[in-house]
């Protein structure tokens, strides 16, 4: 995993506040983000863990004690793709890219269990001040890692006009030279990764030609950064792995993907984010309509957009609506994909592109994207490691997605078992980030 200068100074002098005494958790079963530990106790010690397992160490003695009976304990989750600042109720665009806007973002990431956040392009000017802020107080949500504006096409994805980019923050160079000049700029600027639209979205826009996407990739690479790539179809995402990026930022939805370029992705160490839920929120809120009634739903929706669709006429049409098929033959192609790309042993990460439009629903998505692996094929067990082990290990993030000696204590405490039913990762009980407790039950 390439990561930049700066982002490993930046990980480096963030200060993680103490804790006042050490904390015992007791008595959950714990998920460690590879396995399953049984009942066993964490030790806390400011903002990290110092012991798990018996027996306990000298430092347990005074600890206050915290009994977590009947509770799962397991690493908060980790998101490898999503946006902040982009969305104001029903309305989407980079004029709701404001510090308010996007610690508003960060705690609903953070109370739905994920405090480790990656926004993977179309971020404003002011990403890096509020990237700083945030990641030294965890009163102010999840922590925010990426990619700053990132770097698309002229006139081409992200689409500045489908996406509201009044004030449009992505680089659009047009040679090889210009590419290689944009990803100098976003290094210096301090980029966590570089980020590349390689989409013509369906044959609608132009798409990054091979010669700039290809400059981009060298160039990063030349100074040690990794890069993701938007990708929608076989053959982008086939050229890209030619190219050698680093991970596929989205699911293949077009063709099922063939055993030749599985073989590559995992030799190359390709990751992949599947993304699957993109597609789905097209239509499943309006097909489970009976879900905005759950706590779950309803905490986390502006009421314009509950109002919008709780309304029978709007769940009608939303679901005649002419892509409609395209986005259940897209959803149904990317899970196939999953499953073919799990069993070649291609390292997959985890995202849901939520905060990017208002139907990708912050928080609720990365809930639904663990169903969604789990519906592809794979357990509980490894669909909670991609959402956290892995996901840190895609971002180079050593000190988090594991309950260990020495990591971070960011953890989620569940009321309910996802090991033996994935959805109880919704029966939310508390969420804690470096060692504090943030966030607890989603209620009324």
């Amino acid at each position: 995993m390439r990561t930049s200068r700066l982002w490993a100074l930046l990980l480096a002098t963030v200060a993680l506040p103490a804790a006042a005494e050490p904390i015992l958790l007791e008595n959950a079963r714990v998920f460690d983000g590879q396995r399953d530990r049984g009942i066993t106790p964490v030790l806390i010690d400011g903002a990290r863990i110092v012991h798990i397992g018996t027996p306990l160490p000298a430092a347990a003695t005074g600890a206050r004690r915290i009994d977590y009976t009947g509770k799962t304990l397991l690493p908060a989750l980790v998101s490898d793709h999503a946006h902040v600042g982009n969305t104001q109720g029903l309305e989407h665009g980079d004029r709701y890219y404001t510090r308010d806007n996007v610690v508003r973002d960060l705690r609903q990431f953070q109370r739905y269990g994920i405090t480790t956040v990656t926004a993977l392009g179309m971020n404003g000017a002011d990403f890096f001040a509020i990237r700083t802020e945030v990641n030294a107080d965890p009163a102010l949500g999840a922590q925010l890692y990426g990619a700053g504006g990132g770097i698309g096409a002229p006139d081409g994805a992200p689409s500045a006009d489908s996406m509201g980019l009044r004030h449009d923050p992505v680089a659009r160079p047009r040679t090889a030279e210009q590419a290689r000049a944009a990803v100098a700029t976003q290094h210096a600027d301090g980029v966590d990764l570089i980020k590349l639209w390689v989409d013509d979205l369906g044959g609608k826009r132009p798409m990054m030609t091979p010669e700039v996407y290809r400059a981009a990739i060298a160039e990063a690479h030349a100074r040690g950064l990794t890069v993701a790539a938007h990708i929608h179809d076989l053959d982008q995402a086939r050229d890209l792995v030619d190219a050698k990026v680093d991970i596929l930022a989205h699911g293949i939805r077009d063709r099922a993907v063939d055993p030749m370029l599985a073989r590559k992705m995992r030799d190359q160490g390709t990751w992949y984010i599947p993304t699957v839920a993109i597609d789905e929120a097209n239509y499943w809120y309006a097909e489970h309509p009976q879900a905005l009634q759950q706590p779950f739903l309803r905490q986390a929706l502006h009421r314009d957009v509950l109002a919008r669709w709780s309304q029978p006429a709007w769940q009608r049409a939303q679901l005649a609506g002419s892509g409609i098929p395209a986005a259940r033959a897209a959803v149904a192609t990317n899970l196939e994909n999953v499953r073919r790309l799990q069993a070649a042993g291609v390292k997959l990460g985890f995202g849901t592109d939520a905060g990017a439009m208002p139907q990708r629903v912050i928080g609720v998505a990365e809930h639904r994207e663990l169903q969604l692996l789990v519906q592809a094929g794979l357990t509980p067990a490894q669909a909670l490691q991609i959402a956290t082990s892995q996901a840190a290990d895609l971002l180079g993030l050593a000190d988090r997605g594991r309950i260990a000696a020495g990591k971070r204590a960011d953890l989620l405490v569940l009321d309910a078992d996802p090991l033996t039913d994935i959805a109880n990762t919704q029966r939310i009980g508390a969420v804690w980030q470096a060692g504090q407790e943030v966030a607890g039950p989603i209620t009324e």
